[in-house]
Parts: structure tokens; sequence; C-alpha cells
């Protein structure tokens, strides 16, 4: 399918979101509260598509995205708050701000000296802390990477990785002795610290820690229902299988797959 000019396609979905919000019985009942969970799903759908590197997908769930920042801009114009060209004017404008290295006098020599130069003109912009800018809504694992990935940019950070791994075990012990103990409130706030620490361990990997764990949860997901295909292929269900029994079938499925 051949490329059609940029601002050709962007006119195109302007006009159909009218259309839309004047003949579509449901489109016109929608509002921002009402598209919210919506987006949300869309933007898991195009995570999913991230990771799997699925680029058919990865267009469609970007092309999903898009009619939502539309829609939303649409709902806006109608109250007289913005428009779909006042949301990219002030993008362009944050850019422009927000890289004085490109388009200022500002030098810099690596990653590290851009993110610094963002955190120190988001406090300049009125923000009161550097972790201002992560959301609460966030998903608590993808938050913890955010909080100490801009905790870093002021300093507040290991030096070596060695550093992290003896705060993990630090915690780990801290965990086990309150699980000695049985305080369960307490048993809680150590797991969430040594959970707090593997995601900054991850870091020092250059792991992603989401991206690891959604890998492990389809890798268990194919995985048991591999064994569960194949121990119940004679009508039998799990419950007729003993732990061990179980074992041993995820053991050769896990092995056929190194193989």
């Amino acid at each position: 399918m051949q490329d059609k000019p940029f601002h050709q396609s962007f006119e195109r979905l302007k006009l159909m979101m009218d259309e839309l919000r004047e003949k579509c019985p449901w489109d016109h009942k929608q509002t921002i509260q009402t598209l919210r969970q919506l987006t949300i799903e869309e933007t898991y759908e195009l995570g999913d598509a991230i990771l799997e590197e699925n680029w058919k997908d990865l267009k469609e769930e970007l092309g999903d995205l898009l009619l939502h920042i539309f829609f939303y801009s649409k709902i806006a114009e109608e109250k007289n708050e913005f428009s779909i060209g006042e949301v990219i004017e002030t993008v362009c404008n944050k850019l422009v701000h927000r890289h004085p290295h490109i388009y200022s006098n500002v030098t810099v020599n690596n990653e590290d000296d851009v993110k610094r130069n963002w955190e120190q003109l988001k406090l300049k912009e009125g923000k009161k802390s550097v972790l201002h800018g992560v959301p609460d809504g966030l998903p608590a694992m993808i938050k913890a990477l955010r909080m100490q990935e801009k905790a870093k940019q002021v300093g507040f950070e290991w030096e070596i990785r060695d550093q992290v791994k003896a705060k993990l075990e630090e915690e780990i012990a801290e965990l086990q002795h309150e699980i000695e103990i049985g305080n369960q409130v307490a048993i809680e706030n150590e797991f969430g610290d040594v959970l707090f620490s593997m995601i900054n361990l991850a870091r020092f990997l250059q792991v992603d820690p989401e991206s690891a764990l959604e890998r492990t949860n389809k890798k268990f997901k194919r995985r048991f229902e591999l064994m569960e295909s194949q121990l119940t292929r004679e009508g039998k269900s799990l419950n007729d299988y003993t732990l061990d029994e179980m074992d041993q079938e995820w053991n050769r499925i896990k092995q056929h797959e190194k193989e």
C-alpha cells in the first residue's frame, strides 16, 4: 500500500472523527471518562505488540492509540478547551525546550547528561520534586523503575553493581528475619523492599524488569498449557496427577524447548 502524504492522512482522520461524533450514537456518547479504560487497554495491547516485536500488530495498535488522541482532542475542542493542532504544537514546544543541546547552545556528552538536563529543566518549570512526573496510577513495578531512574539524575544512586547486590542480600536477610518471627505486616513491608531492590539490580544489569517478568509469564503460560495438554490427552484431569508427575512433564517440556 502506497503511503499518502502525511497531511492528507491527518486531515482524513480528523474529518472522520468529526463525522463519527456527529452521526454515530456510540461515538457521540463518549466522554473522556468513558474512554479512559479503553485507552489503558489499547496501551497494554501496544505494549504486547512491542514485546513480541510484531510489526503488523504494532502498526495497528499505534493507529488505535492515535485514534484515541484525536478522540480526546475532539471532545476538548467541543468544550472550547483545545484542538488537536494545539496538542501537537504543545509537544513540539516542549521538545524544543527540553532539548537545548539541539535547539540552543547547551553541550552534552552522553545520554546521562541529557537526562540530568531534563530533570533540571522540569524543576525550573515549577515541579517541586524530581519524582513529581511519575504518575500515581502507574503499575507498581514501572513506578519503582521510573522513580529510581529519576533519583539517579540527581546523584541518588549506587556507584557499582556489587553495592546493589549487597543491598538486595541485606533486604532478603531482613525478610527472612521477619518470616521467622511471623509478623505478617513486617513480612509484607520487607517483601516490598526486596522487590524494590530487585528492580534496582535490573537497572544495573540493563534489564527492563516489566518486560522480563512478562516474558516469564508468557513462558510459564506456554509450558503450563503444554503440560496440561499432554497430561489430559487421555481424559484425565491435572488433579489425577501428583506434583512429582506434573513436575516430570514440566521438566520434559523445558528440556525440549532448550534443545
